[in-house]
């Protein structure tokens, strides 16, 4: 008789923040991911501020045993925290783990389902799409391929029927989130709408809260939402399906 093959446990990497929204709503994602996948291992790590840290989870799965990990980076975008920070933790982790890093979390029509679903919950209706303009607004990067993706989803999802899709950044490059909302008042938009592509709150949401002050629509972050949470379950079951063969390694996707 065979014993049933274990999936690899899952750790999701956040960044972390002082701010005790940002890990509350870390916590509530990774409820939601649980949810839909009861007999999957999910553990969370934190890069900084915030307790478990990353090697702290892979200490302690390594010591219980545990051989094979995906490790998911809970980013929107490969910018520095995916190409650099991550995987020099994942090098430090223990020897006996056969370790995964799987894609960030964008871009992905998940991502502007749930950037939909925010807006719609924020006030917003399917009727009135066409008369709206949106801002995109993510937290910055100085990552030039992290700012190119914004700039691709706004314009991708401008031609889903909205009035029109500006990005907009809280820190790093520009415009700024008040000025986005600006250029689609400029532009005859009957109402203006910022949609925070952010994961949790925090210090750079604040920004860009403060930066919709003259917009009509504030939709909430992303968090916990189903689509995110099903998007967190698509990048664990690619990066599984990669595993590398035993005896440790720490790849990227």
């Amino acid at each position: 008789m065979y014993d049933k093959p274990v999936s690899p446990v899952l750790v999701v990497i956040a960044h972390g923040s002082r701010d005790p929204r940002h890990a509350a709503t870390v916590h509530a994602l990774v409820r939601r991911v649980r949810s839909l996948r009861p007999g999957l291992r999910v553990e969370t790590g934190f890069l900084d501020f915030n307790i478990p840290s990353v090697q702290g989870v892979l200490e302690s799965l390594a010591a219980e045993g545990v051989r094979d990990v995906v490790a998911l980076p809970l980013l929107l975008t490969r910018a520095f925290h995916a190409k650099a920070d991550i995987p020099a933790v994942l090098r430090d982790a223990p020897r006996q783990l056969n370790i995964r890093q799987a894609e960030v979390l964008g871009p992905s029509p998940l991502l502007l389902s749930a950037l939909e679903r925010r807006l719609y919950e924020a006030g917003l209706t399917p009727a009135d799409k066409s008369s709206t303009g949106v801002v995109l607004a993510s937290a910055g990067s100085t990552d030039p391929e992290a700012i190119a993706v914004i700039a691709d989803i706004a314009r991708e999802w401008r031609h889903t029927g909205w009035c029109a899709v500006r990005p907009a950044f809280a820190s790093a490059s520009l415009p700024r989130t008040e000025d986005a909302v600006r250029e689609l008042r400029e532009l005859g938009c009957q109402r203006v709408a910022v949609a925070p592509y952010v994961l949790a709150p925090g210090f750079l949401p604040d920004r860009i809260a403060r930066g919709a002050e003259r917009a009509d629509i504030l939709a909430d972050v992303l968090g916990p939402a189903p689509e995110v949470a099903r998007l967190l379950l698509r990048r664990y079951a690619e990066a599984a399906v990669r595993m590398p063969l035993p005896g440790r390694a720490a790849v990227s996707a």
